[in-house]
């Protein structure tokens, strides 16, 4: 049975053109939160180089603890949507705006000044993780915020329209953060970026930061904000109404589960795994790949809008659930294609040059920790972790109980080790290092001599083709991202609705987005297939097109003016 949305179906009292006072506080609104999330991106850009700044351990450690503390901003997204929710429902949305920008501004400048692991030891990656989740909370607060700021001033007949726009920031978020590394980069050179030059677009964020504030200071409050709270109508207790009411909550939950969970998948795929598939498993030069998908966002940002423009005419459920399906149907494709284009020695290597892992199954984990405090440490482990650096692919051959894991790559066979760990756990002892050393180099060598590229050459790259591919890929992110702030908004009532639709639009976003990379990576070290980490993206996907399709009810005829 379809759910019918909270917010009702009467006709809003607001029709016609949108005033020329409105279409000021939109675009402030929308510039405002461009700015929040290229503050966000800039740790994900530059998630390598932060993590050797950072963080200590071996290249794969630091990788994937660089993105743990990246997910961490994902993670607390929903309680800063809680939180600055029940603000914006409680004293309006104007002022939880000003609060969000100046917790996301201030935490992004901390990062770039905060000096790395080498200089004040373990209290460098403390503070960066708690500038994330700062960052995260503020992030939490902002989106429901700005989807209900402008779909309250938004003409009837053109919530999407309007909405879309607020959907455009956070990829010019992104592009705007690719743009401003990019720039820094060629200014200063490769080794100076490594060096120092990374912490330059953080710094510059207080610039953003001055701005934003001034836009959010000129803004005027929700016009429907401002009506239910002339009438005495504001939620006292917008927490208890919005999530311990079952008529509401069911909406939440379904919101979550048959809408922005596959969304969120698709629109990290889209943008941040196929950039990280593209610099970690094919190998091509930061640069170029951050080139490479600048040129996909920039063609692929004007659909935000067209798709949410369609959706005031025939609807946006069908659209982002079809957006779902289609990126379910095409991903193994198209990163298959990614690979065939962007590093065509590899995708040989990979169809010629088999690798055999010899081991005790009981030995091979899982390697998904979230809290970044355990090291896997059996032959294993550190024989699939290195393959997985290296982009290479291989198949399992079980071993008795006991067995040294070992890599068969042609005819030549490599044993690996079992590591000693540090006393306080976070690494291999000194032996173990020495050891993981060698055998890495010998995997090295042999995999050199199998096939496998160190990088991909430049000059192999099929550029043209690559930011196709990326555009479609990102395209799907246009179709499910485009008309989902309208959706949400028309789906709970005006006294409850920034604290409703925040919390399942985080969920998603926050949870199953955010810990798409360092699940999809975790997922092809443990199978030892470079595109088994798409498994995840498509089950939720197709999850979400099912549960979508059967009990989501269409909104876009909703009246956003009900209070109740």
């Amino acid at each position: 049975m379809a759910i019918t949305s909270t917010a009702g179906v009467r006709k809003s009292p607001r029709a016609g053109a949108i005033t020329p006072e409105e279409r000021k506080v939109i675009f402030a609104s929308s510039l405002g939160t461009i700015f929040e999330w290229y503050d966000f991106y800039l740790y994900g850009a530059l998630a390598a180089i932060i993590g050797k700044q950072f963080f200590v351990g071996d290249p794969t450690t630091t990788f994937i603890f660089s993105l743990l503390a990246f997910a961490a901003g994902f993670i607390v997204r929903p309680f800063g949507a809680l939180v600055f929710g029940r603000l914006g429902d409680m004293i309006g949305r104007k002022y939880t705006f000003l609060i969000t920008i100046l917790i996301m501004g201030g935490s992004t400048f901390i990062v770039g000044l905060l000096p790395n692991y080498a200089s004040i030891g373990f209290a460098a990656p403390v503070i960066l993780i708690t500038a994330r989740i700062l960052q995260g909370l503020a992030l939490g607060g902002e989106y429901g915020g700005a989807a209900t700021y402008v779909a309250e001033h938004a003409p009837e007949g053109k919530r999407g329209a309007f909405t879309s726009w607020i959907q455009t920031t956070a990829t010019l978020g992104l592009f705007l953060s690719l743009l401003v590394i990019l720039g820094t980069r060629l200014a200063i050179g490769e080794e100076q970026f490594n060096l120092w030059g990374w912490r330059v677009p953080f710094l510059v964020s207080v610039i953003l930061l001055g701005v934003s504030v001034w836009i959010r200071l000129s803004m005027n409050e929700s016009p429907a904000f401002a009506k239910m709270k002339a009438e005495g109508k504001t939620s006292k207790a917008p927490l208890s109404e919005a999530f311990g009411q079952w008529r509401n909550l069911k909406v939440v939950i379904l919101a979550l589960i048959g809408l922005t969970m596959g969304q969120a998948v698709v629109w990290y795929t889209g943008q941040f795994y196929a950039l990280l598939f593209m610099l970690q498993t094919l190998k091509i030069e930061l640069a170029t790949a951050n080139i490479l998908m600048a040129f996909g966002l920039a063609l692929a940002t004007p659909f935000f809008i067209f798709f949410g423009t369609l959706s005031d005419r025939i609807g946006r459920k069908y659209i982002i659930l079809g957006g779902c399906l289609i990126a379910a149907l095409t991903y193994m494709p198209l990163f298959g294609a990614l690979t065939h284009y962007g590093n065509p020695a590899l995708e040989a290597a990979l169809k010629n040059s088999p690798v055999v892992v010899v081991a005790d199954p009981e030995s091979c984990h899982f390697q998904f920790n979230l809290t970044g405090t355990k090291k896997f440490a059996s032959s294993c482990d550190i024989v699939t972790g290195a393959l997985s650096q290296a982009a290479v692919a291989y198949t399992k051959v079980d071993a008795p109980a006991g067995t040294v894991a070992s890599i068969k790559v042609g005819d030549k066979e490599i044993p690996a080790f079992n590591a000693v760990m540090t006393p306080d756990g976070l690494n291999f002892d000194a032996d173990s290092k020495k050891k993981e050393g060698d055998f890495k180099k010998a995997v090295g060598g042999a995999v050199k001599a199998a096939g496998y590229p160190a990088k991909a050459d430049p000059d192999q790259i099929n550029k043209p083709m690559m930011v196709l591919i990326l555009f479609i890929l990102v395209l799907y992110v246009t179709m499910v991202y485009g008309p989902i702030a309208a959706m949400l908004v028309e789906m709970f009532p005006t006294r409850i609705r920034y604290t409703s639709m925040s919390l399942p639009y985080h969920i998603g976003n926050g949870w199953f987005g955010g810990l798409l990379p360092t699940t999809a990576f975790a997922l092809v070290a443990f199978k030892g297939d470079i595109y088994y980490g798409l498994w995840f993206p498509i089950g939720i996907a197709l999850a979400t097109v099912v549960i979508g399709t059967l009990f989501v009810k269409e909104t876009k005829d909703n009246d956003i003016y009900a209070a109740d």
